[in-house]
């Protein structure tokens, strides 16, 4: 998971401080949708602060909105609303929402920033965006990651969400104390125009459970099977035999909802038409929408679970008095000792903590010294009873190669990486340099005599959410590079072929150098408007080598099988072009509420796959709800309904993975502090009952549905 729309939203936005204007009058929340801006009555526009815009009052059916006219000389163009008297009290809400209508002519992502004092793009705010075709119209919605509040005076470190209140502001906010709301563009390469309108606030906000507990009682909060110590919960485990009693419990709840009766033994469409079987699943455009087609011929539709295998490790050091009978001191939990050897951000940075996996000490807790192939055996009953046909990407092959249901296999490249690259997981490869190649071609060589040529394959996820940044990015970043990058030295021929003299290149791109030489070793970047044209051009060679390249190197070892892509999670338009040129599948991480209406025009009528989604609530214990909030496990189970059902009318998607089959550790996982409430099943193997309900009412007509036979 980059599973980070967070980060996509908010990345390391540094907004310019503007002037503060108020335009209402002081409000608090109500059960109702509240009004903070509206644009009418006189409002000001000429008041508005802005940043490389202008804004001016446009006419609607309803009476006026504010027209942004958004240039591109800076990287973050926008305007401010400031909240009166200095703040907005929203902390009675859930959310700000605003309409926005895309005007202009080219395809715009408008974000929303909701600002406390001190913020700066990553610490004391919450953003959230929406991105619109030229015509479009829909609502930007910010939900609150607030600032958590409890017992003063207790330290805690390496989560992303915690149970009490700490000093890190990252990402969060009080809604009691909103100065400000910023729209903006971020780092456009274009001008743009939108409107915006009915700026409010909405939703009725749920507080957790307070914790029965003081500082001085606080510690251990961590009980022996990895759960909170201080709230009770619908589900919570007490003993080892609750544990076993569970499996009981759930063997008869399985026997009693089987797989759809409709589906072949792949999970595909056995009422359906038979179309070409090949052996091998394939994509096929069939009555306007676009399927996969399973090894039979038979329609299928890749309604997964990503990451099914053993939990993740919480690190343990400098936490000696979190747990609570600790399992780590048990001889028989041994085996669930670890080193995390990388660690991406946070408290255990730089460092390699030893760490602990509850969640695998749990499994053997309840079903023995056999847990391993009696825990993999009950996912692939409980995926096909909870309406489910795919294993999706993250998962152990030594589950999917069991072949009960079809899978999907995590593929990575590898070589050198562009020095002037940057990125969250990392930077990017040089696909220019021969390294690149050969660690892929490695890499998909393990796979011979495992899944390539497998039938029950589907295909290949390649990389995972690569910094892909704008269409200029990636070449910046090669000329920013030493002279001995080997994507660098390729752009300078290309632009050699073009310009022929050093003379003529400075003469477009505004710049002195003395002779190619000097441009090859000099690493300044130039100005990304005059050098623009040259910039995207190789922008789109390198995209273009990257995802041909990998192609081949898929299809030497597995013609039969599909390259899925790479799980865009930030993406743009030259890189997802050259993804539909040689993917099979492009695939999509799609953190959001719903893909209904998502519209891929100008970008290839290819399929597609959502590698990732989830959402999560506060209600079970957990102290985070992971990349898209809910209210509670009623609401989560809604949600997915929703999302599943938008995805399979949507006409370009072939499938949606769920991240993920269990709940990341309480403490968070060594990798990066994650702490998500987004599991099927929770740290003590219990199913979430209201979340697989719902998996089950959708994978028991998605067919249908898919079809246009069911409404």
């Amino acid at each position: 998971m980059n599973r980070y729309l967070s980060f996509l939203s908010i990345g390391a936005l540094a907004l310019p401080a503007l002037a503060c204007l108020a335009f209402t009058v002081p409000v608090h929340c109500a059960a109702a949708d509240l009004m903070l801006f509206d644009f009418e009555g006189g409002f000001d526009f000429s008041k508005v602060p802005t940043s490389d815009v202008k804004v001016s009052q446009a006419k609607t059916e309803g009476g006026s909105a504010l027209r942004v006219d958004s240039g591109h000389g800076v990287d973050w163009p926008g305007i401010t609303l400031v909240a009166p008297g200095g703040t907005w009290d929203l902390s009675k809400c859930d959310y700000i929402a605003l309409d926005v209508r895309n005007v202009g002519t080219k395809d715009v992502q408008v974000n929303c920033r909701v600002d406390n004092a001190g913020a700066d793009g990553v610490n004391n705010c919450n953003t959230g965006n929406i991105a619109l075709k030229p015509g479009e119209s829909g609502v930007l919605q910010v939900t609150f990651s607030r600032k958590p509040q409890g017992i003063p005076g207790i330290k805690l470190f390496g989560m992303r969400g915690y149970p009490t209140q700490q000093a890190d502001t990252t990402h969060t906010i009080d809604p009691a104390k909103v100065t400000q709301l910023v729209v903006f563009v971020g780092k456009p390469t274009a001008d743009h125009s939108y409107e915006i309108d009915n700026v409010r606030a909405g939703g009725t906000y749920t507080p957790p459970p307070p914790d029965t507990v003081t500082a001085e009682t606080f510690f251990p909060f961590i009980d022996t099977f990895g759960q909170y110590v201080h709230r009770e919960w619908p589900g919570k485990t007490h003993s080892v035999a609750e544990m076993t009693q569970r499996v009981t419990e759930e063997a008869k709840d399985l026997a009693d909802h089987p797989r759809p009766a409709t589906w072949d033994k792949w999970g595909g469409y056995a009422k359906g038409p038979t179309l070409k079987a090949t052996g091998f699943f394939r994509t096929e455009k069939y009555d306007g929408k676009w399927w996969l087609v399973d090894p039979d011929g038979k329609l299928f539709w890749a309604h997964g679970m990503d990451c099914v295998r053993s939990g993740d490790y919480t690190p343990t050091d400098d936490r000696k008095t979190w747990f609570q009978d600790f399992g780590g001191d048990k001889p028989e939990f041994q085996e669930f000792w670890g080193v995390q050897g990388h660690v991406v951000n946070g408290y255990y940075a730089g460092k390699q903590p030893k760490v602990f996996n509850f969640t695998n000490a749990n499994l053997k807790r309840k079903y023995g010294d056999s847990w391993r192939d009696l825990s993999a055996q009950q996912a692939h009953r409980r995926l096909a009873s909870w309406g489910m046909n795919t294993i999706a990407n993250w998962s152990d092959q030594n589950v999917y190669l069991m072949h009960q249901t079809p899978y999907t296999v995590a593929a990575g490249t590898g070589g050198k990486n562009i020095a002037g690259s940057t990125g969250y997981w990392g930077q990017f490869r040089d696909v220019f340099d021969p390294s690149f190649k050969e660690a892929t071609q490695k890499r998909m060589a393990q796979e011979v005599g495992k899944s390539a040529g497998d039938p029950w394959c589907l295909g290949y996820f390649v990389d995972n959410e690569l910094s892909w940044g704008d269409d200029t990015s990636l070449a910046l970043a090669a000329l920013q590079s030493p002279a001995d990058q080997a994507a660098k030295r390729v752009f300078l021929e290309d632009l050699k072929a073009k310009y022929g003299t050093i003379d003529k290149l400075n003469a477009i791109w505004g710049t002195t150098c003395a002779s190619w030489e000097a441009l090859l070793e000099s690493r300044a970047a130039p100005d990304k408007q005059k050098a623009g044209e040259d910039l995207r051009a190789f922008y789109s060679k390198l995209a273009e080598t990257y995802f041909k390249t990998v192609r081949d190197c898929v299809k030497e070892v597995a013609p039969d099988n599909l390259y899925l892509g790479c799980r865009f999670a930030w993406t743009n338009n030259a890189a997802a072009q050259a993804a539909a040129k040689y993917c099979d599948v492009v695939s999509y991480n799609l953190y959001r509420r719903s893909v209904a209406d998502l519209d891929f025009a100008g970008l290839g009528d290819v399929p597609r796959i959502i590698g990732e989604f989830h959402f999560g609530a506060l209600d079970r214990g957990m102290f985070h709800t992971g990349l898209v909030k809910v209210k509670d496990q009623a609401e989560r189970a809604d949600v997915y309904r929703s999302y599943l059902r938008g995805a399979l009318l949507n006409p370009t998607f072939v499938g949606t993975g769920w991240f993920k089959y269990q709940d990341e550790p309480t403490t968070g996982r060594g990798l990066d502090g994650e702490n998500y409430q987004i599991g099927f099943v929770d740290c003590c193997d219990t199913p979430y009952p209201e979340t697989i309900a719902a998996s089950r009412e959708v994978g028991a007509d998605m067919y249908e549905v898919r079809l246009g036979l069911v409404k």
